[in-house]
C-alpha cells in the first residue's frame, strides 16, 4: 500500500513563497509520473505541474516561470516551489503519483490528503 503525505501548505502574503512536499511510503516497483494538482470549491481538480520518472516537467499556464515541480528519488518525494504568488493560487493543492506497485500489477494513482495554499492580496 502506497501512502503520500503532504506537507508546507499555509498563508503567505501576493508576490511570496511556498514548498510544498509530498513525500511516499510504502511499495513502489515503478514511478510514473508525479503530479500536483489544485482545487477550489465548487470547480474542478485542475493539474498544476507534472514530472516523469525521465525528469521531464509540464506546467499549466498559470503557473508557467512561477512555479517549479522537482523530484528527490532518495528521498521518494515530489516538491512544488511556488514563487510570485497570487491570490488565484489559493486552493487545496494535491500530490498525485502514478505507480505500479510490484511486477504484474497494472498502474495506479495515489492521492495525497491535499494541503490549503492561501494568498492574501
Amino acid at each position: 500500500q502506497v501512502q503520500l503525505v503532504e506537507s508546507g501548505g499555509g498563508l503567505v502574503q501576493a508576490g511570496g513563497s511556498l514548498t510544498l512536499s509530498c513525500a511516499a511510503s510504502g511499495s513502489i516497483f515503478n514511478l510514473l509520473v508525479m503530479a500536483w494538482y489544485r482545487q477550489t470549491p465548487g470547480k474542478q481538480r485542475e493539474v498544476v505541474a507534472t514530472i516523469t520518472s525521465g525528469s521531464s516537467t509540464r506546467y499549466a499556464d498559470s503557473v508557467k516561470g512561477r512555479f517549479t515541480i522537482s523530484r528527490d528519488n532518495a528521498k521518494n518525494t515530489v516538491y512544488l516551489q511556488m514563487n510570485s504568488l497570487k491570490p488565484e493560487d489559493t486552493a487545496v493543492y494535491y500530490c498525485k503519483w502514478t505507480i505500479v506497485a510490484s511486477p504484474g500489477t497494472y498502474e495506479s494513482d495515489y492521492w495525497g490528503q491535499g494541503t490549503q495554499v492561501t494568498v492574501s492580496s
